[in-house]
């Protein structure tokens, strides 16, 4: 989203990218619920893909490594032929680089712009208590044979800032309907172990709006 909104693809989170009729059905089939037009930011709390590729396309991919080189995110190979790079080919990044990044995002210290900052974080915030606040991004991908599945962010309190970025592997072969679940769940658990939670948090009234 901040590429697009740094190039000017979008102006701002309410933007509809339009439903271009089809997708691919293997990748992006099992939810048929995200296929119509919607806004930047509803794209981005279902995570729908398609509305993602479509940015993508506008873009470009010598503008986006122009820009992941200036951040410094993941390997930087983007020799995946398809727009939606990201999710399949060889393109990939570490949770100790996703964590120096959302570092960097939280400091403003990122190559963008103080309004397109702000715009991602504001659509960032997935849960909003008294006492603290989590901004989040959860992803899932399926590649030779394995799910790859995220949530990666950082929760901030009165005090101190906790960036976060879990990854999960599992083999496709045993898969487990709980397994998008426990990328939120396995965090939680962490943070509440670590006394940054407590131990009645649910963790569940914005977050459970994120679907992917």
């Amino acid at each position: 989203m901040l590429i697009a909104l740094e190039t000017e693809v979008i102006k701002d989170e309410n933007e509809i990218v339009k439903w271009p009729g089809k997708t691919d059905t293997i990748k992006y089939g099992y939810r048929p619920s995200i296929y119509h037009d919607m806004s930047v930011k509803e794209a981005f709390e279902v995570s729908a893909g398609w509305a993602f590729v479509e940015l993508s396309k506008k873009i470009g991919k010598e503008r986006y490594r122009s820009y992941l080189t200036k951040c410094r995110y993941g390997n930087l190979d983007l020799s995946q032929s398809d727009p939606d790079f990201w999710n399949y080919g060889k393109f990939a990044i570490s949770p100790i680089n996703q964590v120096t990044f959302l570092k960097k995002l939280y400091d403003g210290t990122l190559p963008f712009s103080k309004r397109n900052v702000a715009i991602v974080k504001r659509v960032m915030l997935t849960e909003q208590k008294q006492s603290y606040s989590i901004r989040s991004k959860t992803g899932w991908t399926r590649q030779d044979g394995i799910n790859t599945g995220w949530w990666i962010g950082y929760l901030t309190t009165k005090d101190n800032v906790y960036f976060f970025a879990t990854r999960l592997l599992q083999d496709r072969k045993n898969n487990q309907s709980s397994f998008g679940k426990c990328r939120k769940e396995i965090t939680l658990s962490v943070l509440k172990d670590l006394g940054v939670l407590d131990q009645n948090t649910t963790g569940q009234t914005s977050i459970n709006k994120v679907k992917h």
